[in-house]
């Protein structure tokens, strides 16, 4: 109820047509403003001009007069009897309150402002005044000033859920995230079905990458209004960072369909049929936000991925230079074009584009800043320090370690800095003069640092350079190894080791990992297998454990020198590409890698040898992406070695 509203009794308008009934000032005002209440500003004006007539500096006579101004839309002349009825009395909230409103009208902020603080002093709980300070300090965007105003009006009417979305959005406005997500709480706590507070409240908790919060305030959002585009496709992108792909293509897909000029939902569409492994279907969705949008580098680039993942290397490589020219500094375009650079054998372009990675938020490089230079072979090393520090995976540091011998040869000490896992492993690399744990160990000076991972660069690496010594990382001690001899008992069968998933927190673990129960055909073989994979995932443990023909040691395994040693105790690896296939490789020791359709650059393509590791023997899947035919293939390979071994 406004506060006009407020100030008349909602009586019959009948009597108050017939004001000359009533002749003092103070009854034609009441019967002036019962007329505004029911529709007739004309016959109020009259009733005020007779008051007027009866008394000129009568105050309620001229604040009436202001309200019927205000109702007629002549805001300025509503100014200035607001401002005669304050001279007559200046001790009545509602005249400068009045006098806030017709000056916000006319655009006024300031003095409005002034207005309804001067209101408010009078009449320090009145929850309208209140609220309508707080509108006018959010609009000016004085926002602590706003938050405060709307915080006092919440004090005199704590279960009002417009004043809480209003506080809501000034919090959100100050970066006061948390705070305006509490605010929104409040708001559905009042009022369930408020659309515009369950949406805020899910936005702040999609950006805060609280995902599960976010759709279930998307779908109480979605509950009252099925068919928002924009909202969909929100929750379409939560449930894609949860890998929820599935149930995202679903929101994504309706989103398209309510809005299918939208490049950006076409765009999110595209995404999720990647990670469902559908490119084909997400060019198309890219091809439809390009056609909308053809400036936008990150369609160009999203469809060059896609389009690499189906071996149409030329294409994709034409569509990231797109992304390039549009966009010369999107880092994600350069790192996608240089990992299938990479991947196709063309290491010229590809490690120097590779460099683009440590701009890219989701690739994951460890980045560090270093008082020492930064160190590409681009200065004389005889007689300096470097400080070579691992960057990426557990995987990725094993395989570039392998460089940190080359650097010593060029006369310098080599510190290796790494993740305190791998510490005890790569110690005693050649050429190594110290292996400190990252986050533990202090740095000593040092002339010069370099990146692990940018080392194939700085040696300009190509594919008959790479560094391939059958085994470069130091044979595990004695002790260990009798131990685990003893542990695995009778060498009378082929020992084979077993890896069947990586990471789940990987980008790709589900193209590369699989379950456990899928290796079955090679099991059954009579070999004695023995199981590396130290996190086991809920769904293969029972498996595992239903498994005789799998001995599981890992529960003794204390480090990575302890997986060295238990390696050095088997024939053959069988693993998927996780960090123990490089473990096993860089050991010299027979591994057998399975790898997805489109693998990780390192493997490159069409080849079942590694040039990074000799000892390395691929199986990889065809364009089907699935592992049955992998399998069979392992299978097939195996039985052969055991027969050879027979």
């Amino acid at each position: 109820m406004s506060r006009q509203q407020r100030r008349t009794s909602g009586k019959s308008s009948a009597r108050a047509a017939s004001p000359q009934r009533e002749q003092t000032p103070e009854a034609l005002c009441a019967a002036a403003l019962r007329l505004l209440q029911a529709g007739q500003p004309a016959d109020a004006e009259a009733a005020c001009r007779k008051a007027l007539t009866l008394d000129a500096g009568h105050a309620n006579a001229l604040h009436a007069m202001g309200r019927v101004c205000l109702a007629l839309g002549r805001q300025q002349l509503a100014i200035e009897w607001f401002a005669r009825a304050i001279t007559q009395d200046p001790t009545v909230a509602d005249y400068f309150s009045d006098l806030g409103e017709a000056l916000q009208l006319c655009g006024r902020f300031d003095e409005a402002i002034k207005a309804y603080d001067r209101a408010l002093q009078i009449k320090p709980d009145e929850l309208e005044s209140w609220q309508q300070l707080g509108r006018l300090l959010q609009r000016q965007a004085r926002l602590g000033e706003a938050a405060q105003a709307y915080d006092r009006a919440l004090q005199l009417a704590p279960e009002n859920a417009e004043l809480w979305h209003q506080l809501g959005e000034v919090l959100k406005a100050q970066d006061r995230r948390e705070e305006a997500v509490l605010a929104f709480e409040q708001v559905l706590k009042f009022e369930l079905g408020h659309v515009d507070a369950a949406n805020a409240a899910g936005l702040l908790h999609f950006e805060s990458e609280r995902y599960d919060a976010a759709i279930a305030h998307f779908d109480l959002s979605l509950q009252q209004k099925p068919d928002q585009a924009g909202v969909l496709c929100l929750k379409a992108i939560s449930l894609r960072r949860l890998r929820r792909y599935e149930e995202a293509f679903a929101s994504a897909e309706r989103a398209h369909a309510l809005a299918p000029h939208d490049p950006d939902i076409a765009n999110s569409l595209g995404c999720i049929l990647q990670n469902l492994g559908r490119h084909d279907d997400a060019i198309a969705a890219f091809d439809k936000a390009i056609a909308i949008r053809p400036a936008f580098a990150e369609f160009h680039n999203h469809r060059g991925t896609s389009l690499a993942e189906l071996h149409r290397f030329d294409e994709a490589f034409a569509s990231f230079d797109r992304a390039i020219a549009l966009k010369p500094d999107l880092a994600d375009a350069h790192w996608n074009a240089a990992l299938f650079k990479l991947l196709v054998g063309d290491f010229a372009a590809g490690w120097a584009a590779r460099e683009w990675g440590r701009k890219c938020r989701a690739v994951g490089f460890v980045e560090r800043s270093f008082d020492a230079l930064l160190w590409i072979a681009d200065a004389p090393l005889a007689g300096k320090t470097i400080l070579l520090h691992g960057d990426e995976g557990l995987g990725d540091t094993i395989q570039f370690s392998r460089y940190a011998t080359m650097v010593a040869a060029q006369g310098a000490r080599v510190l290796l800095e790494v993740d305190p896992v791998l510490q005890p492993l790569l110690a005693n690399v050649s050429g190594v003069a110290a292996c400190l744990e990252r986050g533990r160990d202090p740095l000593p000076p040092a002339d010069f640092h370099c990146p692990l991972s940018s080392l194939p660069l700085a040696f300009g690496t190509r594919l008959n350079t790479i560094p391939a010594a059958m085994s470069y990382l130091p044979a595990p001690d004695q002790d260990r190894l009798r131990r685990w001899e003893h542990r695995l008992g009778p060498h009378d069968r082929l020992r084979i080791g077993l890896v069947w998933s990586g990471n789940p927190a990987h980008l790709n673990d589900h193209n590369r990992s699989l379950p456990l129960h899928r290796l079955a055909p090679v099991i059954e073989l009579d070999a004695r297998f023995v199981s590396l994979q130290k996190d086991v995932r809920p769904a293969d443990r029972a498996v595992l454990a239903a498994s005789p023909a799998i001995i599981d040691l890992t529960a003794d395994i204390s480090d990575f020198v302890d997986t060295a040693a238990l390696i050095s105790c088997l024939d053959l690896v069988l693993t998927v590409d996780t960090s123990v296939a490089h473990l096993s490789a860089a050991l010299g020791k027979p591994t057998w890698i399975m790898l997805p359709h489109t693998p990780d650059y390192r493997w490159l393509l069409g080849r079942d040898d590694s040039p990074w590791y000799p000892s390395v023997r691929l199986f990889r899947q065809d364009a089907s992406r699935d592992y049955t035919a992998v399998i069979a293939r392992v299978r097939a390979a195996l039985s052969a070695l055991l027969a050879e071994q027979r």
